[in-house]
């Protein structure tokens, strides 16, 4: 390696070959690593434009245009690192540590990371170049155009092969199946996922593909790709002799390394390919190492997630001077293939001498779960399940360690619990994708290091617990919850000091009980006079489940300071005036009044990310006022003061965009009026996208909705922010009717169960069950609520009241807006603003003593003062 030292004073110039997934990880392990004593700057050269994604969530863009990016884009604006994305490198002079490009440029290094992965294998096969891989977001874009294309030109469901019934192959049969082709897996082994599972869990997991409508064809391998004249695809032929119907063909056999650019440069190259590393993970090369599925470890290279980032963190240690070394292949898996649960780990072939097989197998249910341990039967040395992979989170960590009971107990057949959290050493592995172990969890959690990560969210944050494939989160959520009590930090649900119940203990109770007034609910379930915890949730109830004007019969009181002005109040003491404008759709005379009304009020005017128009500066008792004009001219309140549904963004749709497949501000505009108002434990926004471009960035809503040919697929779940997050698939190509339905139950089993002041994201990961159980209840009705939840929703959109147009007809109701109560037209004079860039500003301290002495403010040009009027 070249040290920082010998570089001549300059940063330390590493260099990337490659930009998946590996290369990232190897990047933010640099990028966290900085200390400035030895600065070292990272250059990852993609032959694709894309940033790093996430390969393994390539089945989720078959079904919706998403984001697979990995972690935070703003890694790559990070002073000292870079990524060059669409250029290939083409030769690496290792003499003159250079890697030469395609566009004739070049990159010095000082270090060179080989993160080049791997290519899809294609059989050497007739007729194979008529066929397609499914390896990048390209590919998968493509199948998802060319199918479409295929059936609407046939006038009839898409004939999709898939060469390969591994893990690629299942996802990509899988989600083709659900874009509406007919799929058919060919695959060379007797069962499924033959590599990963034994034949009685790979039997048990075909048993649950064949039930999906996906036809297999085991222990066949393609022949030939059948083409007509002009190259069409027409079938594929086995080597059986049968030939089966295709329009469309794909290959999922298998990867293959990119190893040429090393092979080239002269590097060791293993027998079966990849380039050849020892334990430090450097290559036969001074200052070259190789990560991730091109790196041969022991003459074998490895597709799986876990690995690639042990490598990626390895290499960054050695780089910066550390002795880390690489701990061998984890070969661990657990995910959803066609939604069904499969994981296996450790010895799942029971190849270890005395191995023991413990089986439980249910081939009416499609379930098939093993444990192999010693031939005491007490250390785990593996496992497989497939139909149910519960256990695998809690069993996983105790690989190679004494089971603390008999290994049958933890099968679904049993009804016993998976070992406790609090058995587990500090030692254990936790998370196998980023190498966190127990300790460090529980270290996180007690703050030993720095401030303790007492909540789920922030702790998989320091962590990195549970942020890749999601596996290990249950247990994650599990010690927290141990360590907590062990600390007597008790794991509370009360609402606060004078309330016990928690909020949606609480919100149930008002709710069967039928109160209808704080002094109700405090006679029942609180004590002392309440404090602005309680009080406002209990004012959220309230309008909730009875649709009164929320300031009204003492609940003004309640309510938060922005709730009791009907408005946002800002830094100066102004406030924010924010009309509803549903699914941004506007008039040109509505815009003439909001244009008029932000001069005549010389109101602060911006366009906002929800597609509403705020105006700022508005004084309290000018607030009547502003909204008399508003409400006249068909506006009401857009409620951006409350904790309720603030918009609903949409795109242009089908309406004018020559890509839309639906009307997106219809949907949008019909979404906006029916949840207006509609009080929640937190803000919720909406998003609706006329197609699968996602231009309303309909993902990153609460609930998200994205047109396709034949209806709306439904994403809940998302948000920006502090923590953002991908709204996630619940359901897909829903008519209208069957997406507000679902909307509405969503919605309101969300008011009734989340706590206080919880997004939708948090809410939802948090639930017993996740995503799954919120599906089991909004589209299954599991809890028999479906009637229930949506004659709530009729309740809400049936007494809805555009709050500000109550006030403006109600005298008393107006008394509330007065800066002082002996002067109720007399403005506050301790509001003082400036112009900046021709609209109002709240003055700085300094201006405000500046124009308290009598001069003249200057900020760049001059900025007179404007007093209230």
């Amino acid at each position: 390696m070249t040290t920082p030292e010998h570089s001549g004073g300059r940063p330390h110039r590493v260099v990337v070959i490659g930009g998946g997934p590996a290369a990232h990880r190897f990047a933010e392990s640099v990028h966290s690593r900085r200390d400035g004593a030895r600065p070292v700057t990272v250059t990852v050269l993609g032959e694709e434009t894309h940033l790093p994604y996430d390969r393994v969530a390539l089945s989720r863009r078959l079904v919706s245009a998403e984001d697979l990016t990995l972690g935070d884009r703003a890694l790559w604006e990070a002073p000292g690192i870079r990524y060059r994305g669409g250029v290939a490198a083409t030769r690496v002079d290792t003499g003159a540590r250079r890697v030469e490009l395609a566009d004739g440029s070049s990159e010095p290094y000082d270090d060179l990371v080989f993160a080049t992965g791997s290519a899809a294998t294609v059989p050497p096969i007739p007729g194979a170049d008529a066929g397609y891989v499914y390896r990048t977001i390209e590919d998968v874009d493509f199948l998802v155009a060319e199918s479409a294309r295929l059936s609407s030109r046939l006038g009839r469901p898409t004939n999709v092969i898939v060469v390969g019934g591994g893990l690629l192959g299942l996802e990509a049969a899988g989600g083709l199946q659900r874009l509406g082709a007919r799929a058919s897996i060919v695959h060379s082994g007797r069962w499924l996922m033959s590599s990963q599972l034994d034949e009685g869990a790979g039997q048990a997991l075909g048993r649950l593909i064949e039930a999906q409508g996906v036809t297999l064809a085991l222990g066949n391998r393609p022949a030939r790709v059948i083409t007509g004249p002009s190259g069409t695809v027409l079938g594929v032929e086995l080597t059986d002799g049968r030939a089966i119907n295709a329009d469309l063909v794909v290959f999922s056999i298998g990867i293959t390394p990119r190893d040429e650019l090393a092979r080239d440069a002269g590097l060791a190259i293993g027998a079966r390919g990849g380039i050849v590393i020892g334990d430090d993970c450097a290559t036969s090369h001074d200052g070259i190492w190789a990560i991730g599925e091109v790196a041969s470890v022991g003459g074998v290279c490895v597709g799986l997630v876990a690995p690639a980032n042990a490598m990626a963190e390895v290499v960054a240690d050695r780089i910066h001077g550390g002795h880390a070394s690489f701990p061998g292949i984890d070969d661990a898996t657990k995910l959803k293939l066609s939604g069904v649960e499969v994981a296996s780990f450790g010895d799942a072939f029971a190849a270890s001498d005395g191995a023991l097989e413990v089986v439980y197998a249910d081939p009416a249910r499609g379930m098939y779960q093993k444990l192999v341990v010693s031939n005491d039967a007490k250390t785990l040395l593996g496992g497989i399940f497939v139909g149910d992979a519960a256990p695998y989170s809690a069993l996983r960590p105790l690989l190679g360690r004494e089971l603390p009971g008999e290994p049958g107990a933890y099968l679904s057949t049993s009804g016993a619990e998976a070992p406790a959290s609090a058995e587990l050493p500090d030692d254990v592995q936790l998370c196998s994708c980023n190498n966190v172990s127990v300790g460090a969890v529980r270290d996180a959690i007690r703050g030993e290091h720095g401030e303790a990560c007492t909540e789920l969210g922030p702790l998989k944050s320091c962590t990195r617990a549970g942020t890749q494939c999601g596996s290990c989160v249950p247990l994650v959520k599990k010690i927290l919850e141990t360590e907590l009590s062990k600390a007597g930090i008790e794991v509370s649900k009360a609402l606060c000091e004078h309330v016990d119940l928690s909020r949606s203990e609480l919100f149930e109770a008002v709710r069967i009980l039928q109160l209808t007034s704080y002094e109700q609910i405090m006679e029942h379930f609180g004590r002392g006079l309440g404090c602005d915890v309680c009080k406002p949730v209990m004012a959220s109830i309230l309008a909730t489940q009875t649709s009164k004007y929320i300031l009204d019969s003492g609940s003004g009181a309640l309510q938060d300071t922005n709730d009791r002005a009907l408005a946002n109040m800002q830094k100066d003491g102004t406030y924010s005036v924010v009309p509803r404008i549903p699914g941004g759709e506007i008039t040109p005379a509505k815009l003439k009044v909001i244009a008029e009304v932000a001069e005549q009020f010389n109101l602060y005017t911006k366009l906002t990310g929800g597609l509403r128009i705020d105006m700022f500066g508005a004084r309290l008792e000018q607030l009547p006022d502003i909204w008399k004009i508003l409400v006249d001219a068909g506006f009401e309140s857009g409620q951006a003061y409350g904790k309720s549904l603030r918009t609903v963004k949409s795109c242009v749709g089908s309406t004018w965009c020559r890509f839309g497949v639906q009307d997106a501000v219809a949907m949008a505009i019909e979404l906006e009026l029916r949840y207006r108002g509609l009080r929640s434990p937190h803000k919720f926004k909406l998003g609706v996208s006329g197609c699968a471009r996602e231009c309303a960035e309909a993902r990153s809503k609460d609930i998200g909705i994205i047109a396709t040919e034949q209806g709306w697929n439904l994403y809940v779940g998302g948000n920006g922010g502090y923590q953002p997050a991908h709204a996630q698939l619940l359901a897909q190509d829903l008519d209208d009717a069957t997406l507000i339905s679902y909307i509405d139950r969503y919605l309101m089993y969300y008011i009734r169960t989340a706590d206080r002041l919880q997004r939708t994201a948090r809410w939802q990961e948090e639930l017993p069950g996740g995503l799954d159980h919120v599906r089991e209840v909004v589209c299954d009705d599991s809890l028999g609520l479906a009637e229930e939840l949506e004659a709530a929703m009729a309740e809400h959109v049936g007494n809805y009241e555009d709050e500000w147009a109550a006030t403006l007809n109600d005298p008393e109701r107006l008394r509330r807006f007065r800066s002082f109560v002996n002067a109720p037209r007399t403005p506050d004079p301790a509001v003082v603003q400036v112009t900046e860039r021709d609209q109002p500003r709240p003055a700085t301290a300094d201006e405000r003593a500046h124009a308290s002495a009598g001069g003249v403010l200057l900020s760049g040009p001059t900025i007179p003062v404007r007093r209230g009027q």
